[in-house]
């Protein structure tokens, strides 16, 4: 009796991890005794660290490697851009292997999932190649993307991978379970002719787009300052269709009228090969 009472405590403890962070008691009492563990800007405006321009700038960069690094695959895609097909060509270009090739490439730096660095943390994300200067994009939260009156009930049970944005928009970056069926229905519902829209390839465990494992970045602590924070970045019309396929996000609804949301990591300061990514999990709006 005693060892089953163990057993249980020991499962609600884990469980407990998980969701206290989504729960409001629990954070209006422990947001004063991590004070290091919080971010905090004066007003919406100023809670981006760069700006969208160069958010755009860095996925455009990477997306254009990945299409072109794997353009045999797409080249009869591309035929139906020829406006915009010279723009891929792979001349001189030595094809990698894998994506975590192409972004040490392109920005000079890769990164991985790999077990975190905190007791009990679980997976993590690390600096594998290179070095993150400051003001990188650094990795993006993928997901479902919900607006504030969609339902997200079902999805949300026994899942702390929900990423709430300023503005109520939830986006749900769970790749298992219901959460992945859900993504993967959307993702096959959305698409322009041929052309995809989204990227379901970060639901495994190697993901297309090497940006694609914002969900696993843990919390700081106080011993454990932040390296990253995240920044909302809405996906403007006029981002090129035939890179959208590397998009880790869709809609939950098909006729939502907004841009499509996403959530980038921006880094703070320089990160080292072999450092561990770290995130404020609550930013204070005054």
């Amino acid at each position: 009796m005693t060892d089953m009472i163990k057993t249980l405590f020991k499962a609600f403890e884990v469980r407990w991890k998980s969701y206290r962070h989504r729960f409001v008691p629990w954070i209006a009492v422990n947001l004063q005794k991590n004070q290091r563990t919080l971010r905090q800007v004066k007003g919406r405006s100023q809670d981006k660290l760069i700006q969208d321009e160069q958010v755009f700038a860095s996925l455009v960069c990477l997306f254009t490697e990945l299409l072109r690094n794997d353009l045999q695959s797409r080249r009869e895609l591309l035929r139906l851009l020829p406006a915009r097909s010279q723009i891929y060509s792979s001349d001189g270009h030595e094809q990698c292997r894998d994506s975590r090739a192409v972004i040490m490439r392109t920005l000079g730096f890769s990164i991985e999932r790999k077990r975190s660095s905190l007791q009990g943390a679980g997976t993590g994300v690390f600096v594998t190649g290179g070095h993150v200067r400051k003001g990188n994009v650094v990795a993006m939260y993928p997901g479902t993307i919900y607006q504030a009156d969609e339902p997200i009930f079902f999805q949300s049970i026994k899942n702390p991978f929900v990423f709430r944005c300023i503005d109520g928009i939830l986006i749900d970056g769970n790749d298992k379970a219901v959460s992945k069926a859900v993504y993967r229905s959307c993702s096959g519902r959305d698409r322009v002719g041929p052309f995809h829209l989204s990227d379901c390839s970060w639901l495994t465990s190697h993901p297309v787009n090497p940006f694609a494992v914002g969900q696993y970045v843990n919390n700081c602590s106080n011993e454990r300052e932040a390296n990253v924070c995240y920044q909302e970045f809405d996906v403007p019309n006029e981002f090129p269709l035939e890179l959208r396929q590397y998009l880790p996000n869709i809609n939950y609804k098909s006729d939502t009228q907004r841009l499509l949301r996403t959530v980038v990591l921006v880094s703070l300061r320089d990160i080292r090969r072999g450092e561990e990514l770290f995130s404020n999990y609550y930013t204070i709006v005054h």
